[in-house]
């Protein structure tokens, strides 16, 4: 199980990394939709690791809500993570909450939230 939550948290890396990117370019350049699609799928990834890591094996279909009350039973600490806002439905290409940079940047604040978050806790390095 280790190794699947370590894998599960590099992917997140990535993802926060290119939503990062995206959000770097010029706001006129900014593809909204990546930025909200890789922010989602790294939240989705650092919850479901932290579970894996503490031999919770996840459902696919779980929301984020989901899995972060899940992670929040496991250590109490999650409640310093604001999921709050976090309306974006990555997996609806027509979803109007991922259109513009100041929308999709709350999706973005909540997956680095969660990277600080894990780093604080030392759960990642």
């Amino acid at each position: 199980m280790e190794d699947k939550a370590k894998r599960l948290y590099e992917a997140a890396i990535q993802k926060l990394k290119e939503a990062n990117d995206e959000l770097c370019r010029p706001a006129e350049d900014v593809v909204s939709f990546m930025v909200c699609q890789n922010s989602h799928i790294a939240i989705e990834h650092y919850l479901k690791g932290f579970l894996v890591e503490n031999g919770i094996e996840s459902v696919t279909t779980s929301s984020v809500d989901e899995l972060y009350e899940q992670c929040k039973a496991l250590n109490g600490n999650f409640e310093r993570v604001n999921l709050s806002g976090f309306e974006c439905e990555a997996h609806h290409l027509d979803s109007r909450f991922c259109n513009g940079v100041s929308n999709v940047s709350r999706c973005f604040d909540i997956a680095d939230s969660l990277d600080k978050f894990l780093r604080e806790e030392k759960i990642i390095s």
